[in-house]
Parts: C-alpha cells; structure tokens; sequence
C-alpha cells in the first residue's frame, strides 16, 4: 500500500505557470511508474505525463512543449511543472503510481484553475 499526496494547485492567469508535487508514503522501486492526470468537469479522466525510475518521460500532445515532470526519487516525490498555462488546462489533477503488477494507486487530486 502507498498513499500519495499532492500539492501545489490553484488560482493562475493565462501564460502563468505552477508546479505541483506528489510525495510518496513509500520509496519509489525500480519498477515504479509514476504519472499525472487531469479531469475537467464532464470530461474523462486524461493522461497528462508519465515518468520512469530511470526518467523516461511520455506527454500528451496537448501539454508538449509546456509542462515538465519529473522525479527526486530521494525525496519520494514527483513534479509538475506547468507553464504557459492556458483556459483549458483547468481540471483536477490526480497523482498516479503505478506499480510492477500494474497496481494503480492515486492520491487525492489538486484544483488548477486558469482564469483572469
């Protein structure tokens, strides 16, 4: 069992930037798969972008060019950094951990709201 907590949402302009942080309970494992994903109100849950322990990265089309993730597996936690951040990016972002038995564990989620 992991339970994962994230942080760092909120209230931003058009073209602002945030970054959001997921610590984990545990230390990340070799065969971990960490992600962020996002719902917008009446909308499915999407992927946004996923990491490996080994840093390999995987972006939807959409966030490409704008968003980073990445991991300090030292510190058990994951980032989103987000720039350039546009009207439709508000929604829910969830924390993802994925496990070697493909196991998905999913913290609380974080409000990101881009409004002026």
């Amino acid at each position: 069992q992991v339970q994962l907590v994230e942080s760092g949402g909120g209230l931003v302009q058009p073209g602002g930037s945030l970054r959001l942080s997921c610590a984990a309970s545990r230390e990340f494992f070799s065969t971990d798969t960490m992600g962020w994903y996002r719902q917008a109100p009446g909308k499915e849950r999407e992927l946004v972008a996923t990491i490996t322990r080994g840093g390999s990265t995987n972006y939807a089309d959409s966030v490409k060019g704008r968003f980073t993730i990445s991991r300090d597996n030292a510190k058990n936690t994951v980032y989103l950094q987000m720039n350039s951040l546009k009207p439709e990016d508000t929604a829910v972002y969830y924390c993802e951990l994925r496990n070697y038995y493909k196991h998905d564990y999913w913290g609380q989620g974080t409000q990101v709201t881009v409004s002026s």
